[in-house]
């Protein structure tokens, strides 16, 4: 704008002097003529002209000075409050930084390290295992070894004590673990009670072996915890780099491992190298424990029974079924091949039920095949697992319903620890299915607790005595006095007793000699299959 002004005042005056000039002459000049005396009235006039609009054109930039000084302190006043606004913004981002880093440090922290030890935890261990197992097969000669650890009886503190002393306790053992080792080994735990160490350069046994015997060492002294002297131990399984061709970090893992479930089996607090053997041991496991579900599914068990005879008459009053595994590939597997896998798995469930039903049938056939024998009993081994299931009761009154078996003709054998250990809900359990008739004898008598006061308490049909017993019967004459003890220990309860195991006749006339009652065993018949039970009920005769 004011530049218009300041042209339009500059055309005014070119437009006055241009009608000066006309009436002086071009030539004479314009400077001359502003400069001679004689023109000094024109001058002042032209002065008086233009003065208005040139104190217009200096006001108004006078005033676009102002409003330029103006906005320049307004600029001044943004830009300092911009920069406040921007310093307040840099702290901001500053402190998020710095707790984003503190983030991403405890989240390191976490991922790496365990939150109640301190120690590090799988994950980093994994990593370093890996690290060290690139680094052998880099350097064929380097050795190494881990050791997996886990604490005994640990449930039992954690149940007696409380899990908050538990976690203490690990806290305790874990420095203590820290402490044994070296600067440049590692030890984390991997959860729960369990921990591991990884030993850089280990290429003598005896150093793994004294370490080992190091941190038992430590475990002997009682730990403190909150007043509590607890003493603790722990089982340890070791496994070498240079006994396989390792080539995962869980393949270590895996084997020390094995080894710590093989010092647990020994006897706990204690340490275990682990070999091939144990390898080879824990392949047949887990091949045992597929083929066994498989098993199921394909109905490839099978029962055999061995008959129980009256001593006094060499009449068969009933059978034991025992079961057996027509494998595929390996034929007949016996129980000692496999039960002792179904038990830890908890196949021994359905197999059991299994048992039990295919036992229930088989019994109630043969009953209207041979009505002559509609007494005939089956007994059926039952084991601690099935027979602590909720739903046992069910299970075996549904057997029954389904068969049609009358509930007197089956008899359950079970071993006296299942009574000892939970005596109340076994009693109800048991007086339960006596209800129904159903008859209960005491497996391997004499061998478990034998807490005479039970039988008075349980519903108890019969004592079978120990096969351990009957097999010294003739050469030991203290084992001759304890079974002569329980035949009369039976006999004042008015339960029945059956001798298992009479494997010689010497060994059935010295029990028939004690009135035993009922037996069984290799001697008297071997265990049969149906067919083979079916011809001999055929001839309704005794072979002895």
């Amino acid at each position: 704008m004011a530049l218009y002004i300041v042209l339009l005042a500059y055309v005014l005056l070119g437009l006055y002097i241009f009608s000066i000039t006309q009436n002086v002459g071009f030539n004479s000049g314009i400077v001359e003529y502003f400069l001679s005396a004689e023109q000094s009235g024109i001058k002042f006039r032209a002065l008086v002209l233009l003065a208005p609009f040139v104190l217009t054109v200096i006001s108004y930039l006078i005033n676009e000075r102002a409003q330029l000084f103006k906005k320049t302190i307004l600029a001044e006043k943004e830009l300092r409050q911009r920069t406040l606004e921007l310093d307040k913004v840099n702290e901001l981002l500053k402190n998020e930084n710095a707790e984003r880093k503190k983030a991403e440090e405890q989240l390191i922290r976490q991922a790496f390290s365990d939150s109640l030890t301190n120690l590090p935890n799988r994950a980093l261990f994994m990593d370093r295992l890996h690290k060290t197992l690139e680094r052998k097969k880099r350097y064929p000669d380097y050795v190494f070894a881990v050791l997996f650890l886990d604490v005994d009886r640990f449930k039992v503190i954690n149940d007696g004590l409380g899990h908050f002393i538990g976690d203490q306790l690990l806290i305790v053992l874990s420095q203590r673990l820290k402490k044994s080792i070296r600067s440049v080994d590692t030890v984390a735990r991997f959860g729960g009670d369990e921990f591991a160490i990884l030993v850089d350069d280990a290429k003598e046994p005896s150093c793994i072996n004294d370490l080992a015997d190091r941190i038992q060492d430590e475990m002997r002294l009682p730990f403190s915890v909150f007043g509590h002297e607890i003493f603790a131990s722990v089982s340890i399984g070791i496994v070498l780099s240079n006994v396989g061709d390792y080539s995962r970090p869980d393949e270590l893992i895996r084997d020390a491992d094995i080894a710590m479930y093989h010092a647990k089996a020994r006897g706990r607090a204690c340490h275990e190298i682990f070999d091939s053997v144990m390898h080879a041991e824990a392949t047949t496991l887990l091949w045992l424990e597929t083929e066994l579900r498989r098993a199921l599914e394909r109905n490839e068990f099978t029962l055999y029974y061995q008959p129980i005879i009256s001593v006094e008459d060499n009449k068969i009053i009933g059978f034991e079924a025992l079961v057996r595994w027509q494998h595929p590939n390996r034929g007949l597997m016996l129980p000692l091949d496999f039960m002792a896998v179904a038990e830890e798995t908890g196949l021994i469930i359905p197999i059991g039920q299994w048992v039990v039903r295919e036992a229930c049938r088989q019994m109630r056939q043969w009953q209207e095949q041979f009505p002559e024998h509609r007494n005939l009993t089956v007994s059926v081994n039952i084991s601690s697992k099935m027979f602590s299931q909720p739903d046992f009761c069910e299970v075996i009154e549904e057997i029954l319903h389904e068969t049609g078996l009358q509930a007197s003709s089956l008899r359950l054998e079970i071993v006296e620890r299942m009574l000892i250990e939970n005596p109340e809900p076994a009693a109800a359990l048991l007086q339960r299915l006596k209800d129904l008739n159903v008859r209960f004898d005491i497996d391997d008598f004499g061998t478990g607790y034998s807490a005479l006061n039970y039988l008075r308490h349980f519903p108890i049909d019969g004592l079978k005595i120990d096969r351990s017993f009957v097999n010294a019967l003739t050469s030991d004459k203290n084992n001759a006095e304890i079974v002569k003890t329980i035949i009369a220990l039976a006999q004042a309860l008015k339960l029945d007793v059956i001798a298992e195991g009479i494997e010689t006749i010497q060994q059935l006339e010295m029990y028939t000699t004690m009135k035993g009652e009922y037996a069984q065993g290799f001697y008297i018949f071997r265990p049969m299959d149906s067919r083979a039970i079916e011809n001999l009920l055929g001839t309704r005769t005794l072979n002895a």
